[in-house]
């Protein structure tokens, strides 16, 4: 993703086809006007093309595969959430609010089939960004347009629950607000259990159903990928981040990193920082 004009709009371009490979997108929604990505979170595949838009309301590590390529290269927007932004709709919005087709269970990350209303408030921010004085002044009014119009749809329970604090979904995007401020900290399921005021058993079925995910599992692959952020950043050696991230073993460190990327923590920094270059 690349940076816009402005802030919290980023703009997808990939001219190559780029194979399924663990990645962490923040919360936000995802706009494709040409190719298709496919997500892969546990057992289920997430399909988001021209017909069709990306909503995440949680930081989950998932897998993705890009389709794109020089002839026909993959292009799309991403707005990423605003929690202030988010709450002051669902207030104005209240429980009255126009919403339409609501799930009842919120999913972190889900493929929202687009309607004329979101598709319209996409074109009036893509447009938005050809013109500086126009980004400057309406910018702000386009991003709420998008927010909007995603609150109507049938993901906007999940988009409410992560400003409402009410009900299971609710708290499992507390704990992991606090897994990923905390990332480094030695954590037990029972301590995470306490603080969504869950029993464990409890604890534990909300957040694989929410995640795809154990509350270990979640915790290893949030730590990798910081992991290969410090790593990419090239200023930490292989020791230093795997202490960074939270591992007291270096070994079993560079064992995890292997079987999650497919190679040694060294070998796909230099694989990584060659593509991107």
């Amino acid at each position: 993703m690349n940076a816009s004009t402005l802030p919290r709009v980023s703009l997808l371009c990939l001219k190559r086809h780029q194979p399924r490979t663990p990645l962490m997108y923040e919360p936000g929604l995802t706009v494709i006007a040409q190719g298709r990505k496919i997500g892969y979170l546990g057992d289920r595949e997430i399909h988001y093309n021209p017909g069709h838009y990306l909503v995440q309301t949680l930081p989950l590590p998932f897998e993705c595969e890009t389709h794109g390529s020089e002839e026909a290269p993959l292009l799309g927007i991403s707005v990423s959430l605003d929690p202030a932004l988010l709450n002051e709709l669902v207030t104005a919005m209240g429980d009255q609010g126009p919403l339409v087709q609501t799930v009842k269970t919120p999913r972190p990350m889900a493929s929202v089939a687009m309607n004329e209303g979101m598709q319209a408030a996409v074109l009036r921010l893509a447009h938005t960004l050809h013109d500086e004085m126009e980004c400057r002044t309406m910018g702000a009014a386009r991003i709420r347009d998008v927010v909007f119009e995603a609150l109507k749809g049938e993901q906007g329970q999940a988009l409410r629950a992560l400003v409402s604090g009410h009900g299971h979904y609710a708290r499992i995007v507390q704990v992991l607000s606090h897994l990923h401020a905390h990332f480094a900290d030695p954590f037990s399921v029972e301590q995470l259990a306490r603080q969504a005021n869950m029993s464990v058993s409890t604890f534990h079925q909300h957040f694989k159903q929410i995640t795809r995910a154990s509350p270990a599992q979640y915790l290893k692959r949030l730590r990798l990928l910081k992991a290969q952020q410090l790593l990419l950043q090239d200023r930490h050696n292989v020791n230093q981040t795997a202490l960074a991230v939270g591992y007291r073993s270096v070994p079993q460190f560079s064992r995890d990193y292997k079987r999650y990327f497919g190679e040694p923590p060294l070998q796909h920094r230099r694989q990584e920082q060659a593509m991107r270059a």
